[in-house]
């Protein structure tokens, strides 16, 4: 079954929500996955800790007494992140590479977003591009495994 958001009580029932709608697990700790670096909510002696991490230094952002109102917050905060369900496909150094992925979505109708980065200096641009929500299963196939 399907929890609409309202129903979302328990961080069992966010984990599932997330998986569900294809938000990838890297950024965020719900229920005890492990990440370099993003937000996370867990239960901390019985208070709801909604918190950021980098580099294995946690910082606090709010407390909660109660699960349902931790999980709310949380699922909040993650919808209202742009970021939050973008699924990296590949880094992609050559515009004839970008275009011919860039096609491939369009035409299979999966919504997408790039950015360019100087991966190896200013002289060194690169194109990220990142699957949205579920449209990754459908893209599978293109994901770049390397450089």
């Amino acid at each position: 079954m399907h929890e609409t958001e309202s129903q979302i009580e328990t961080i069992i029932e966010l984990e599932k929500w997330l998986k569900e709608n294809c938000y990838p697990m890297n950024s965020y700790s719900i229920n005890g996955n492990t990440i370099y670096e993003g937000r996370g909510l867990e239960n901390n002696g019985g208070l709801y800790q909604w918190y950021y991490t980098e580099r294995g230094e946690k910082s606090i952002l709010e407390y909660f007494a109660t699960e349902k109102n931790a999980v709310q917050y949380a699922l909040k905060a993650i919808k209202a992140d742009e970021h939050a369900n973008r699924n990296y496909i590949g880094m992609y150094k050559s515009d004839t590479e970008v275009e011919q992925i860039l096609t491939e979505l369009k035409k299979r109708g999966i919504e997408y977003w790039t950015d360019k980065i100087p991966y190896g200096g200013m002289n060194d641009w690169r194109t990220r591009i990142f699957v949205i929500g579920c449209g990754i299963k459908n893209a599978r196939d293109l994901i770049k495994t390397e450089l």
